[in-house]
């Protein structure tokens, strides 16, 4: 099969390039002990070796193709001890190019102190991208804004056990410089793209808190994942701007039967004040470009059904609405956006439950395809 092979490749060049100080490893390692199948489970936990997954960009915003290489290194947490439901570490960098000429690098980490009862995040980017934002305008109707964004972003979290349940409570902040250039008539712009926008920064300090009960943060087949965060844009934590989000975002996972996973997600963004528009909340579904559908409020359901064929290949199929509401058109009168698919999945890494794999998406005006690393839904604001 071809994307067996293609996917052994990029793995062969890992135990070539990380593993050479392991005299006593054989290509073996990249064998489950159980079925004898393509597995990297021991690789990342014995060889200190990473996935290089090779992400191919096929976001319809950024082109339709690109290329984005992401090595991503798994550790199980070293302080981790028996009946504890710790995460493993996650490491991880990319690059990408794409079709319309836009590209990044950047790299985070995603880590927890058990002996602390704490749990963090940080990363670090910088872009440079051409974006189409969307705007209704008088006769002509849907119409595309066109824009190069120069844009540096600086993000970390940290979250406290309370007491002895899976509630992490903290606190994140964010941080975003941008330097934009329209690509059309700027004199022509719609109201709400304003002259101040195009050269600006945000600083988000925000509250989170997160209840999560999943059996794995990849691809889970049980549990359920609660995150809500309030964040604050102000002067005195670094704004331009004066606004505040509230993001809600829910998971849910159950089996029907052994080979039958049900999952359902439930995710809203409620903001107040005054945003810039590249910071509109916006629909985030597979088979909707990014920012084409953005309001003051977004509410997002979305349900996937993955059918476990045999252990190592699965099925996908998934189907949600959205509505971005604003001001100006109530949640009535707002446009449903549906979006539709289906995929396959590989479980690359038996050990951590990890799945991969390709989905095709449509929505109601177009269509996409992605790589999926984990559960598509991991990917959120």
């Amino acid at each position: 099969m071809k994307t067996k092979s293609f996917i052994l490749f990029f793995f062969l060049i890992t135990f070539l390039s990380f593993a050479q100080d392991k005299p006593k490893m054989s290509f073996k390692v990249l064998k489950d002990s159980i079925d004898g199948k393509l597995d990297v489970s021991n690789l990342l936990i014995d060889y200190n070796g990473f996935i290089p997954v090779p992400q191919i960009i096929t976001e319809p915003a950024l082109g339709n193709i690109g290329l984005l290489l992401t090595p991503v290194f798994i550790k199980p947490n070293k302080y981790k001890t028996e009946g504890e439901n710790i995460p493993p570490d996650i490491t991880a960098g990319f690059i990408g190019y794409t079709a319309n000429k836009s590209w990044g690098i950047g790299g985070m980490r995603i880590a927890s102190l058990p002996k602390l009862h704490l749990k963090y995040r940080v990363a670090a980017a910088y872009g440079n991208a051409n974006l189409d934002f969307y705007r209704t305008l008088p006769i002509v109707g849907e119409q595309a804004f066109s824009f190069n964004f120069k844009s540096t972003v600086l993000y970390g979290s940290v979250l406290r056990q309370i007491g002895k349940t899976e509630l992490y409570m903290g606190l994140e902040y964010m941080y975003l410089n941008n330097n934009i250039d329209p690509n059309f008539n700027f004199e022509n712009r719609p109201d709400d793209i304003l002259e101040k926008d195009l050269k600006s920064q945000l600083g988000s300090l925000g509250l989170q808190a997160e209840f999560d009960k999943r059996n794995s943060i990849f691809t889970p087949d049980t549990g359920w994942l609660a995150n809500i965060e309030y964040l604050v844009n102000s002067s005195w934590t670094g704004s331009d701007y004066e606004f505040q989000n509230l993001n809600i975002f829910l998971t849910k996972y159950f089996q029907f039967t052994p080979k039958w996973v049900s999952g359902f997600r439930y995710q809203s963004t409620f903001q107040f004040g005054d945003a810039p528009f590249y910071s509109k909340p916006s629909i985030q579904a597979r088979g909707v470009p990014m920012a084409r559908y953005q309001g003051d409020e977004t509410y997002m359901l979305e349900t996937e059904q993955r059918y476990d064929i045999t252990p190592r290949w699965s099925a996908i199929g998934f189907v949600g609405a959205s509505k971005a509401p604003s001001e100006q058109i109530s949640f009535k009168n707002a446009e449903t956006i549906y979006n539709y698919g289906t995929g396959f999945r590989y479980l690359i890494a038996r050990k951590f439950k990890l799945r991969t794999g390709v989905d095709l998406a449509w929505s109601n005006h177009d269509f996409g395809w992605y790589i999926v690393f984990g559960s598509a839904w991991n990917i959120r604001s």
